[in-house]
C-alpha cells in the first residue's frame, strides 16, 4: 500500500487542527451555556465558521455533544489525573488529585466551572448516549478516588474503620460544593473552606 501523498497528509493534519480548535470553543461554551444549547449554528457563530464547516466535522448535534464531552475528558485527564499519577499511591496521590481538581475550578479553566459538574446537572434526567457518557466518566472519577482510599487503608495510611465509598462521596461533595458556591455566588473563599474540610476529614481518618 502506498503512503498518502504529502497533500493528503497536510489536509488531514489541517482537519485535525480545525476540529481541535472547534472543540476548544465548544467545551468552554458548553460549560457556561449547557451542552443542550450547543447547536451547530451556535458553535458556528462562536468559532467564526460556517454551519457547513462545523457539520462536516461532526454531522449531528449528538455527535458534537459527545465529541465535546470527549474533549473535556482529555483536559480533565491532563490537568487533574496526570498530576496525581506522578505521586505515590494512597493518601499522597489522593491529596494531589483533590488539590488538582480544586485548582482546575479555581483557575477558571472553563467559564462554567467544572465541566462535568455542569453537564451532570444538565443531563442527569435525560436518558441517552450523552447522559450515559457523562455518567460513565463521572463514576470513573469517583471510583478513582475510592480506589486510592482503599489502597491507603490497606497500607495503613488511614484507619481500617474508614469506608472508602463513604469517604470518596464526602470528598467529592466538598469540591462540588466549592464549585457551586464559586460559580453561583462568586465566592472565592469556598475553595479555602473546601481545602479545610478535606484536610480535617483526612486527618480524622488518618492512622498516623
Amino acid at each position: 500500500m502506498k503512503n498518502p501523498a504529502p497533500s493528503v497528509l497536510y489536509q488531514r493534519a489541517r482537519a485535525t487542527r480545525t476540529r481541535a480548535e472547534i472543540l476548544a470553543v465548544a467545551v468552554d461554551l458548553a460549560s457556561a451555556e449547557g451542552l443542550e444549547g450547543l447547536t451547530i449554528g451556535r458553535l458556528a457563530i462562536a468559532s467564526h465558521m460556517s454551519k457547513t464547516g462545523i457539520f462536516a466535522h461532526f454531522g449531528s448535534k449528538q455527535q458534537l455533544q459527545l465529541a465535546t464531552v470527549g474533549a473535556a475528558k482529555q483536559i480533565f485527564l491532563e490537568q487533574i489525573v496526570k498530576p496525581g499519577l506522578a505521586s505515590p499511591r494512597g493518601l499522597p496521590r489522593l491529596k494531589v488529585m483533590l488539590e488538582s481538581w480544586l485548582g482546575y475550578v479555581e483557575r477558571i479553566v472553563f467559564r462554567g466551572g467544572c465541566f462535568f459538574a455542569a453537564a451532570s446537572l444538565e443531563f442527569d434526567s435525560r436518558p441517552g448516549k450523552v447522559r450515559d457518557e457523562i455518567a460513565s466518566l463521572t463514576k470513573a472519577w469517583l471510583m478513582a478516588l475510592q480506589r486510592e482510599i482503599a489502597f491507603a487503608r490497606i497500607k495503613k495510611q488511614i484507619k481500617t474503620s474508614v469506608v472508602p465509598s463513604q469517604l470518596a462521596f464526602e470528598l467529592h461533595a466538598y469540591v462540588q460544593e466549592a464549585n457551586w458556591a464559586f460559580k453561583l455566588f462568586d465566592d472565592k473563599s469556598a475553595f479555602l473552606r473546601a481545602r479545610r474540610a478535606i484536610s480535617e476529614r483526612l486527618a480524622e481518618g488518618s492512622a498516623q
